[in-house]
């Protein structure tokens, strides 16, 4: 049973995550302050940090809580069959994770591949990104050689390349649609784009 101190620990907490995500609603994740959240909850600053180490582990439960948000919409769908409908299914996820730039950061910090010492939400997400998308690949008309894991693993790493092309001075033109295409399509159906390399 929980104490009166642990519940109310627990009450303080969700309250400085409510009111986190209200003044993202109002301001965006970047233009965040810790000053919006403990003024928007009525605490003082030090109970944010009893609670939050900094504003990047306060972000990383709300973005991981959104991503989660994103992977229970996809977990809900039918496997996509070809590498459009592929792309159709991210794109919700993809557009939320480059809508701005801090975001996208925050995700790449804390998604595992930064050597974090702990695992928190947006490296948990991560994880289930891969098991969401491996049975679909596995059912669907992609590339047979290899395993539907290591294939989920492999168009995750891509759509990270993706997305961080996205915001490259150099990159940014190209649409991301089109790029996910091409690189999805290289690493999902090596021999049709073999095949239509070797036609023109």
């Amino acid at each position: 049973m929980k104490t009166p101190i642990q519940k109310r620990a627990i009450a303080t907490r969700a309250k400085l995550i409510d009111a986190a995500n209200k003044a993202i609603a109002a301001k965006g994740y970047g233009a965040l302050r810790v000053e919006d959240v403990v003024q928007r909850a009525g605490v003082a600053k030090g109970t944010f940090f009893a609670h939050f180490r900094d504003k990047d582990a306060l972000m990383d439960i709300i973005i991981g809580n959104e991503i989660d948000r994103f992977l229970d919409q996809l977990d809900a769908t039918p496997p996509p069959g070809s590498v459009e409908a592929l792309i159709d299914r991210l794109t919700p996820l993809t557009q939320f994770m480059t809508h701005e730039r801090y975001v996208f950061d925050v995700i790449l910090r804390h998604s595992g591949a930064a050597a974090s010492e702990e695992v928190g939400p947006i490296a948990k997400t991560f994880e289930r990104y891969i098991m969401v998308l491996a049975p679909w690949l596995a059912t669907a008309s992609f590339r047979k050689d290899v395993d539907p894991w290591l294939l989920a693993e492999g168009v995750q790493a891509l759509g990270i390349q993706c997305m961080a092309l996205h915001f490259c001075a150099i990159h940014k033109e190209e649409p991301m649609r089109e790029r996910m295409n091409r690189y999805f399509s290289a690493w999902l159906c090596p021999s049709t784009c073999t095949k239509e390399k070797t036609r023109h």
